[in-house]
């Protein structure tokens, strides 16, 4: 297929799950990326893991994707917020008979998933290990030359590479960005006791400290651990053989989940924000990282370029009904207008809790706790914040609801 509804570039979380949902309801795409899935795919590639929310996680259900994530992942059933190891801790949990606040999932596992159905499905001709090497906009459509030769054609270009999105650039699209000195260092933990399928957020002045629950393996319990410390301090951190970093976590977690059994591999991720002014242009949208990326301090980085996925699918879906272009003008409004203002309130806000949990002293660790506390005492201020957890808040896409559009 060398012509297409949409041209993807980018075959990663959010550039798959867009391919694969797109085949969900009709429409065809072509996903080009440079990767190697062998590699993008094992377990020594990049360490991370990703809460998935509830609402995207009905979406992966509604595209067919939650049938290759059987048993891989572990639900979250509670998330503690704490300022240090101090009392005052803001607990979140569900409701009686309501669902988990999201699934805990290895990133390589997702991948391993998404690339599997973007593989399977009909409509998408997934193109790994290629890269685009002129790409053309204009009336006619969008038309690239990709690395194996080949031309392709489409009525919509989607930018779906990450933080560095060359299609950004290339299209001149203003970006506010800025680097927070910070490095999560991230890696995999067994541990004595069962983290009761518990996400903790423990913030500390040099960063926040997350303790992830992953399902249990057979070396028994195992966490997910994201620690930002100073840029500065990464490469001494990194340098520290596994008693010393063992020490070091056990000192952050303050023995809550016993003793700490092993450790996984080591992985150092520089921090930073950007946020695209506009996601769209002529005959062309991003998503994802490409449009925006901001701190993990509160898990919400893929959550947010799966709820564009699901804006964009539903966008496109009904540009299809009354027969208009996909590179429609009015549909790449209508998609600017409905993400525009929730991924900004969310970079506000994962930006602001990074600044607020940052500043030290005493009285800023005592005034913390007091609002810990309240929010704690306050049921319904408790259920706004669990409703952005689930990514639920908003005006929702179908897909995000589990339904088809």
């Amino acid at each position: 297929m060398d012509q297409a509804d949409i041209l993807i570039l980018g075959g990663g979380l959010v550039g798959s799950a867009l391919a694969v949902a797109l085949d969900a309801h009709g429409l065809t795409s072509i996903v080009v990326d440079p990767a190697d899935p062998a590699v993008v795919t094992a377990s020594g590639f990049d360490g991370r893991a990703s809460a998935i929310a509830s609402a995207p996680m009905r979406m992966l259900e509604a595209i067919g994707v939650a049938d290759r994530l059987v048993s891989k992942g572990c639900p979250i059933e509670g998330i503690r917020v704490s300022d240090g190891l101090k009392p005052g801790a803001l607990d979140f949990v569900p409701r009686d008979g309501e669902d988990a606040l999201g699934t805990m999932f290895e990133n390589r596992d997702l991948r391993a998933a998404l690339l599997d159905a973007a593989g399977a499905a009909s409509r998408v001709d997934l193109r790994m290990q290629t890269r685009a090497l002129d790409v053309q906009r204009d009336s006619a459509g969008v038309r690239a030359t990709l690395s194996d030769g080949s031309e392709v054609r489409a009525q919509l270009l989607v930018g779906a590479e990450g933080r560095t999105s060359p299609t950004r650039e290339a299209a001149g699209l203003n970006t506010a960005r800025w680097s927070y000195d910070h490095v999560a260092l991230v890696t995999s933990i067994g541990h004595e006791r069962s983290h009761d399928n518990v996400a903790y957020e423990i913030f500390y002045p040099e960063g926040p400290f997350a303790i992830l629950p992953l399902v249990d393996g057979d070396r028994g319990h195992r966490s997910a651990i994201v620690w930002s410390v100073r840029s500065a301090q990464a490469p001494g951190m990194q340098k520290l053989g596994e008693r010393g970093y063992l020490a070091e976590l056990t000192r952050k977690m303050g023995g809550f989940l016993g003793d700490l059994t092993w450790l996984g591999p080591r992985f150092a991720h520089p921090l930073g924000f950007h946020h695209a002014a506009t996601i769209v242009a002529d005959r062309l949208a991003l998503v994802g990282d490409a449009a925006h990326g901001i701190h993990p301090i509160a898990g919400q980085g893929v959550n947010v370029g799966f709820r564009d996925v699901a804006a964009l699918v539903e966008v496109l879906v009904d540009g299809k009904r009354i027969g208009l272009d996909m590179g429609d003008p009015a549909l790449l409004t209508r998609y600017q207008r409905w993400r525009s203002l929730d991924t900004f309130m969310v970079s506000l806000a994962t930006d602001g809790l990074t600044r607020l949990f940052g500043i030290p002293g005493q009285t800023a660790n005592a005034v913390r706790r007091f609002g810990l506390s309240a929010v704690q005492r306050a049921p319904a201020l408790k259920d706004r914040f669990i409703a952005e957890a689930r990514g639920e808040s908003g005006a929702l896409p179908k897909l995000l609801a589990g339904l088809t559009v």
